[in-house]
């Protein structure tokens, strides 16, 4: 990996640890389309192409972006929290871990038309419930190297990454690990520099108040001050 942005083990807790700062992502998308993978890929290097049924697992590791260290959060997700409808309730599993995490990679397969018809509800509905965020998305095709079975042009993926806003890679995660670590690796800078922007705002807004004057302090000054004129000679009178 680049020098700039690597892996390790987050050490167990201890009273004299601090962590550094959080910086949360979350991988959506539907199912069989190879969330898990990806995340396993970019963590250990190695791809594994069969997982149990996803049950929404949460990896951290401690990485180095741009030279400074961060607690990196991945949620995995199952492949069946899927926006249904525009009813959907703040406490519902896709709202709570959208609502938790800082940056996205919607998820869909080149093989599977489906899942790419549903990343535009689920990109809605991150800008729903972060409607004044600039929280990164990042959209991936995934077994791109399938192309015997595909089903989604690649033009059809940047046409609509473009329409939304947002970055798109086609990758295949069992063949090409540098390209699923560009789109973390990308999620991962955009999100630290959301939090240098905060902090540099947050610095702005505090207003240092003037000091109030001391009024113990003055008086004993000022007392000073007339004491020293007292004792000053005075001027030899002109005859």
């Amino acid at each position: 990996m680049s020098g700039h942005f690597l892996l390790a083990p987050i050490p167990e807790s201890s009273s004299d640890y601090l962590l550094p700062k959080d910086i949360k992502l979350a991988v959506l998308g539907a199912g069989r389309v190879g969330k898990s993978a990806m995340i396993v890929r970019f963590l250990t290097k190695r791809f594994i192409g069969d997982y149990e049924p996803n049950t929404g697992k949460l990896y951290s590791r401690l990485v180095y972006v741009e030279g400074d260290q961060v607690s990196l959060q991945i949620q995995d997700t199952p492949g069946g929290i899927q926006v249904q409808d525009s009813l959907m309730q703040a406490g519902d599993p896709l709202s709570k871990c959208v609502q938790w995490a800082e940056g996205f990679l919607l998820v869909y397969s080149i093989t599977d038309y489906d899942s790419y018809l549903a990343i535009r509800p689920l990109h809605q509905h991150i800008r729903k419930v972060h409607p004044d965020s600039r929280a990164p998305i990042v959209i991936v095709g995934n077994k791109g190297d399938l192309l015997h079975a595909r089903q989604v042009q690649t033009r059809e993926g940047v046409q609509l990454a473009n329409e939304l806003g947002s970055l798109f890679l086609e990758v295949s995660t069992s063949e090409n690990y540098e390209d699923v670590c560009d789109a973390f690796r990308h999620l991962c800078r955009e999100v630290s520099k959301l939090h240098n922007l905060g902090s540099e705002r947050r610095r702005a807004s505090v207003v240092p108040r003037p000091r109030s004057p001391n009024m113990q302090d003055l008086k004993r000054r000022f007392k000073q001050a007339l004491s020293s004129k007292a004792k000053a000679p005075s001027a030899p009178a002109l005859g």
